[in-house]
């Protein structure tokens, strides 16, 4: 019970490494369960905008801080900035950004075969989709992936007590929604449907929306490249996750900060970042380079 709040604990190995931990899962699982108290706790606009705000937001800390900088070093920035998306993504409860970072580097690296753990052709839809997630391996925080992030103890402490951030979230949402209760009844909301909604709902859908890029991703799209995985783009999907879904693109060059190579590939992370750049918060963002560019054209 103590990796609940501390994950210094976890390791990899073990006969069971890669069946799920329904114990250490039972957050993961009553998150989704909370959901249900919507119909206790009702709707309001004010919960349905939040909701839809902090979904927008995490989505495009993780998309484009815990994807394209952290694992891919797409871009730099300043330690500030970059400390301050972490704590966005971590309120995304999809642990923190050097577990994250790690996986994802071993994903590419190992992309269709077995030591993916959420390859669907390999493992199935589920167990690409969300069971590997619950796994002894899975939770795993592997160091050695990830040594030019490993070096800042802001981000060490920060993978390591995971969810953190994710209870003060939280306990802010459900503390707003009293005070508006009391200050602006007119608004018709609650802290229990601030908390229900703009927390519990929206990480929930925004975890499985993230996700999809695992599982549906490699299964339903186009080809455009011809790469040693099952990566496919995927117009719906990239709508849903700011420009994720054109993961055909990503697989083929991953090194560039863009994932939509043609100008009508709807990419809204690359978009939030360009105009961070003009505000002079983020800077050397990688282009896609000209042969790739002429690859996309054919």
């Amino acid at each position: 019970m103590r990796r609940w709040f501390d994950t210094a604990t976890d390791g990899p190995d073990g006969p069971d490494a890669d069946r799920v931990d329904w114990l250490r899962a039972v957050p993961f699982v009553g998150l989704h369960l909370a959901c249900l108290a919507v119909f206790w706790v009702g709707v309001s606009p004010v919960a349905l905008a939040v909701a839809g705000a902090l979904y927008a937001v995490r989505m495009f800390a993780l998309t484009g801080f815990y994807h394209r900088y952290f694992s891919h070093r797409t871009f730099r920035t300043s330690r500030a900035m970059q400390f301050a998306f972490a704590l966005i993504g971590a309120s995304s409860v999809q642990r923190g950004p050097l577990w994250w970072a790690a996986h994802h580097r071993n994903h590419h690296r190992h992309a269709e075969t077995a030591r993916d753990p959420h390859s669907p052709t390999v493992h199935g839809f589920w167990r690409s989709h969300v069971l590997w997630f619950l796994t002894p391996r899975g939770f795993h925080t592997h160091w050695e992936r990830i040594p030019d992030l490993a070096k800042y103890p802001e981000l060490r402490w920060l993978d390591r007590f995971d969810t953190l951030v994710p209870v003060l979230l939280a306990l802010a949402l459900y503390a707003t929604g009293a005070l508006l209760e009391r200050v602006a009844p007119q608004l018709g909301t609650s802290g229990g449907q601030m908390l229900v909604w703009g927390f519990f709902v929206s990480t929930v859908v925004l975890f499985h929306a993230t996700v999809t890029i695992n599982s549906l991703a490699h299964v339903f799209g186009s080809r455009r490249f011809d790469t040693r995985d099952d990566s496919r783009n995927n117009l719906w999907l990239a709508l849903l996750t700011f420009g994720e879904g054109w993961h055909n693109n990503h697989h083929f060059f991953p090194g560039t900060v863009r994932q939509g190579f043609r100008w009508w590939e709807v990419d809204l992370t690359w978009y939030g970042l360009r105009a961070m750049a003009a505000l002079g918060l983020v800077h050397d963002l990688k282009p896609i380079p000209d042969w790739v560019l002429a690859r996309a054209r054919e």
